[in-house]
C-alpha cells in the first residue's frame, strides 16, 4: 500500500484552504486536490507491507509523544515544475514547532530503517496538480487565518482514476 505520514488541517482551516482553491479554479486550469484530501504531508514513505505499516505507528506514536499544538500560518502560493505543468501550493511558515515535528517523524522512521522520500521538507498543502499558471498577477485571494494542526495521521493513498482518495489508517493527537 502507498503510505504518507500528514498533519490534519483543522476544521476552519481548511474551510478557508479549500475556498483559497475555489477562487484559484476560476484562473487557473488543473486537476484541483478536493477539500477532503488537503493535508500536510511530513514524510510520504511510498508501497509498505502491513509490517512496515505498523513499525511507522510506532514511529509516528514516539515522533509525537509530547508535542503540543503545531502552529499553522500561511505564506502565499509557490509551484513545483514548469508553469504550463505544476503543482501548485499554499506555503506553510517554517514554525519551529512543525520543523522539528517533520525533523523527528523522519528520524523515527529513519530509526525503524522504514524508507521515505528524503527531499527537503518544504510545509505546504498541496492545491492543484498539472496545473497552468496564468501569466501575471492573481489578485485578490483571502490566505487561511492562522490555526493550529492537533493530529498526525499515516494514511493509506488509494489511486483511482479520478486521483487520490486518503484513508486513514493511525492518528496521534498532540
Amino acid at each position: 500500500m502507498r503510505a504518507f505520514m500528514a498533519l490534519e488541517l483543522p476544521e476552519a482551516f481548511a474551510d478557508e484552504v479549500a475556498g483559497i482553491s475555489r477562487a484559484l479554479a476560476a484562473s487557473v486550469e488543473g486537476r484541483f486536490v478536493s477539500a477532503e484530501n488537503h493535508h500536510l504531508t511530513l514524510a510520504f514513505l511510498g508501497e509498505v507491507g502491513e509490517a512496515e505499516a505498523r513499525s511507522a505507528m510506532a514511529a509516528l506514536d514516539e515522533a509525537c509523544a509530547g508535542t503540543g499544538p503545531v502552529g499553522l500560518r500561511a505564506t502565499g502560493l509557490g509551484t513545483f515544475g514548469r508553469a504550463r505543468d505544476a503543482t501548485l501550493w499554499l506555503g506553510i511558515e517554517k514554525d519551529p514547532q512543525l520543523m522539528a515535528l517533520a525533523e523527528r517523524v523522519r528520524s523515527e522512521l529513519s530509526t525503524r530503517g522504514l524508507a521515505y522520500d528524503e527531499k527537503d521538507f518544504l510545509p505546504h498543502v498541496t492545491l492543484a496538480r498539472r496545473a497552468r499558471m496564468p501569466r501575471g498577477a492573481l489578485g485578490g485571494l483571502a490566505f487561511p487565518q492562522p490555526d493550529e494542526a492537533t493530529r498526525v495521521t499515516l494514511f493509506r493513498s488509494i489511486l483511482g482514476p479520478d486521483g487520490a482518495r486518503y484513508k486513514p489508517l493511525y492518528t496521534v493527537e498532540l
